[in-house]
């Protein structure tokens, strides 16, 4: 175990030091602390997009689903994928990165707003469903560090929450958005390449990979069944559902946020590309690790799910790679998090409390408020899957559908730009809570869809208003 925690601390300082680093590019401006005075290139946005997009969900979330409900996950993560992918091809990330840059804004919030008449409504609204849930999002990532480090170590999960908000604040403090960007380019190889090696160490003791599928088979024939076993809508629409999740991310302000910082609007496409390849990867190799976990962790009493991978790695890795393994998988979860903490300080500092004249200095007392609610609903506990999953869908529902139509360019009214953003939410609430329908279609393709429909809908009130004043 000695081997182990040398390891764990000697890459975890490796990855505070590649934070610590960016700071020679800091400037004590707003907006390079927000984001990195839009000067990061296409591949290193792309990377840190993958690795903030994932982290928690995928190295401790998904795992943990796959070792539950076997080979349906990977259904859910290829619609995912084709979904993330499909903004990207239409180009909401780079209309976003021109128009935000037109408008001044450096935080989404300010750019749903910009423009409108009475638009601080719609900016004051923003900013308190991204506190409410990127801050719920944040709280997840903090609670798959703790569990990692209580599987390998363990230490209590309050002492890994403490731990991983600590971890945040340095981040943040270094040089705001640019130490995460480029912590998680670092963390993201470090864990692409462990997570593949803890894959074919894993598969190599099952017997292979014929092997390890005629096992899941003899322990559940449903673990090697592609269609998952509740889909009262059918498995298209349980696809699709996943499809509308993957597209949700044009409501997620923390990976946005990345290509508002990209150096050039023309570099997006170079970006794409970089961006599905490695999201391809990750979300493959982490359902292998979950069907691997499966067999060579036979379910118990009391076993965390979701504590697979890094239970996995004590038992067929040597404890120099334990440690590599487990590093990288708290790092990666860190990094997230103050992501997502530094979108949240935003939203407060300049959307919800702004101060003229205030300094970045404004912005790091807001980091530290936020940090210290989120290590708060951290502490709370509940499993990383459900958090990430919720906190998803309620922001692609509120802020997805209104920030496409910002970014094409249409007109719209405030009343309609709010109506999109509270009935896109309740939506996603009512499906899953009032109707109970969210694990037969997630949540975010409802949510989404009652967000455009309510455009639709007041544009065309609207329009008739237009007509009846020129009559």
């Amino acid at each position: 175990m000695t081997v182990v925690v040398i390891s764990f601390i000697v890459c975890l300082l490796f990855f505070l030091g590649v934070g610590i680093a960016s700071a020679r590019r800091r400037k004590n401006t707003s907006e390079d602390y927000l984001l990195a005075s839009r000067s990061i290139g296409p591949r290193v946005v792309a990377i840190s997009a993958v690795a903030t997009n994932n982290s928690g969900f995928m190295f401790v979330g998904l795992i943990g689903a796959t070792y539950v409900e076997g080979v349906s996950a990977l259904a859910m993560m290829l619609g995912w994928v084709l979904g993330d992918y499909a903004a990207w091809v239409v180009g909401i990330p780079k209309m976003l990165r021109m128009r935000s840059e037109e408008a001044g804004s450096a935080t989404i919030p300010a750019f749903l707003g910009h423009g409108l008449e009475g638009g601080q409504k719609v900016v004051k609204i923003a900013g308190l469903i991204i506190l409410a849930f990127l801050g719920t999002y944040a709280a997840a990532q903090l609670t798959a560090g703790s569990k990692a480090l209580h599987a390998i170590f363990g230490w209590d999960l309050v002492v890994g929450a403490v731990l991983g908000a600590l971890i945040v604040v340095a981040y943040c403090f270094s040089s705001g958005i640019r130490a995460s960007i480029w912590t998680d380019v670092a963390q993201s190889v470090v864990m692409l390449v462990a997570m593949n090696l803890l894959l074919l160490v894993g598969i190599s003791d099952a017997g292979g990979p014929a092997a390890l599928w005629a096992s899941l088979a003899a322990i559940d024939p449903q673990l090697v069944n592609i269609v998952p076993k509740n889909v009262p809508f059918g498995f298209a629409m349980f696809c699709l559902g996943w499809l509308a999740a993957g597209f949700g991310v044009v409501g997620q302000p923390h990976i946005m946020v990345r290509a508002m910082a990209i150096d050039s609007a023309e570099n997006m496409a170079s970006a794409r590309r970089v961006y599905v390849v490695w999201n391809v990867l990750f979300s493959i190799s982490a359902v292998g690790v979950g069907l691997t976990a499966r067999l060579l962790l036979p379910e118990t009493a009391g076993f965390d799910a979701e504590l697979a991978m890094p239970t996995l790695s004590l038992q067929v890795l040597h404890p120099v790679l334990v440690g590599v393994v487990l590093a990288g998988l708290f790092a990666a979860t860190m990094s997230t998090a103050d992501s997502q903490v530094l979108s949240c300080s935003a939203a407060l500092t300049q959307d919800l409390l702004p101060r003229p004249g205030a300094t970045h200095y404004y912005n790091k007392a807001g980091t530290i408020v936020v940090t210290a609610i989120v290590l708060t609903l951290a502490l709370m506990g509940s499993s990383v899957f459900a958090l990430v999953v919720l906190a998803w869908a309620g922001l692609a529902a509120s802020l997805g559908p209104l920030l496409v139509i910002r970014c094409l360019g249409r007109s719209i009214t405030t009343a309609t730009a709010i109506a999109m953003m509270l009935g896109g939410l309740l939506a996603v609430l009512g499906w899953k809570y009032g109707l109970g329908y969210g694990t037969g279609l997630y949540e975010a393709l409802p949510g989404m869809l009652a967000g455009f429909a309510i455009y639709a809908v007041g544009n065309a009130i609207s329009d008739r208003g237009v007509e009846g004043e020129a009559t």
